[in-house]
């Protein structure tokens, strides 16, 4: 699987980024699965099977990792979402970020069981970020430099009580009222923490 890093520098011009996916567009394919990228995960002893989670409550989930299965806790901490300029200059041609506004979530992921990792994980690969119900659009590039974000293909050992905080960058509405963090478990319903505009 060919690694790449997702992130974004608000406050620096960004060149030459990929913007795919966009909410509320022709291509919406994506945004019709509300589930979104799928991990291999068990449900949370507070949440059954996918669905709402409170604002700093976290779920477990099981990952299939390389060497074997790895048991997470799940948090989303926070969503930062930025301005219309800063989507502007976050891709390469401005018009693909007319009306959207940057929106980065923090996820806080911890090692709770199985074998330590010495070359990466893919748990962050389930994690979405959805603005009133639909999908937003994937910023893709290489970035390192977004305060309290660890970049997940930076991370080579990974052992059990250790946690890792990973940010996926999106472009949402700019009118959105409210932004939602998912983080899917194969075959089943995603976990959903919500966090409203402020």
């Amino acid at each position: 699987m060919p690694h790449h890093r997702t992130a974004l520098r608000l406050a620096a011009p960004v060149a030459a980024l990929a913007l795919t996916a966009c909410a509320g567009g022709a291509d919406d394919a994506d945004a019709g699965d509300p589930a979104g990228p799928r991990m291999s995960a068990s449900p949370s002893p507070s949440v059954v099977s996918g669905g709402d989670v409170a604002r700093g409550e976290s779920v477990t989930g099981k990952v299939d990792e390389d060497p074997g299965e790895v048991t997470y806790e799940v948090v989303a901490q926070k969503v930062d979402v930025g301005t219309e300029a800063q989507a502007a200059k976050a891709v390469a041609d401005a018009a693909d970020a007319e009306g959207r506004v940057p929106a980065v979530a923090h996820v806080k992921y911890t090692h709770r069981g199985g074998p330590a990792l010495t070359h990466g994980s893919d748990v962050h690969e389930g994690t979405a970020v959805f603005a009133d119900g639909r999908r937003g659009g994937v910023l893709v590039g290489a970035f390192e430099d977004v305060p309290g974000c660890e970049d997940p293909y930076d991370v080579d050992s990974w052992k059990k009580g250790e946690s890792h905080v990973f940010c996926e960058a999106y472009v949402i509405p700019a009118d959105a009222t409210g932004v939602e963090v998912h983080w899917s478990q194969e075959d089943g319903e995603p976990y959903v923490w919500k966090f409203p505009r402020t």
